[in-house]
């Protein structure tokens, strides 16, 4: 659970799908521009620095390892942002990438301090995303909820979090998005 839903696939394949599901084969091109920069080139930073030791492992698990990456990737997310609106993408397109300004906003701080779980909250994000553009939300919202406790309960099994920073994470990443949504679509 914890590796095939870890935060960078997540990243990578919800604004293929939301692009997909709003804007056809044109909002697919906008979910890859915002794909590759805000998943694929942190996995590739996050792979590499696993190689040289900069991480323990590629799911950062020693939380003095986050600063610099989280600061790597508001900045590349910053810059997906920047090319979404310069370029005149959907409206819904530039709300799922500036939610993960919003995740970071609220979970990273917090991370410093406390290590609050960054699976559940990007995993809960995703699916309030999910339900915002999908038909049936509450069918979305229901599945996605169950998937989400899922991912919180294998990060507490394997002693990566308590359920409070699993359950934290989840409201984090649930709130921001929301209230992202609830403000620019």
């Amino acid at each position: 659970m914890t590796d095939l839903f870890a935060p960078m696939w997540i990243v990578m394949s919800l604004p293929l799908a939301v692009g997909t599901v709003t804007s056809g084969w044109a909002g697919f091109g906008w979910g890859v521009l915002a794909a590759a920069l805000c998943g694929g080139i942190p996995a590739v930073i996050i792979f590499g620095g696993v190689r040289k030791g900069w991480f323990g492992d590629w799911h950062i698990g020693e939380r003095s390892q986050r600063p610099k990456l989280v600061a790597v990737i508001v900045a590349l997310v910053v810059i997906a942002v920047g090319l979404l609106v310069a370029f005149d993408a959907p409206r819904v397109m530039v709300a799922c990438v500036v939610i993960m300004l919003a995740t970071l906003a609220v979970v990273g701080p917090i991370t410093m301090r406390w290590k609050i779980s960054f699976h559940t909250a990007v995993a809960a994000g995703s699916v309030v995303m999910l339900a915002w553009v999908l038909p049936w939300p509450g069918v979305v919202l229901g599945a996605g909820g169950a998937l989400v406790a899922l991912i919180g309960w294998a990060r507490v099994v394997i002693r990566d979090h308590t359920a409070a920073q699993t359950a934290a994470g989840a409201m984090a990443g649930a709130v921001a998005t929301w209230a992202t949504l609830a403000v620019l679509v």
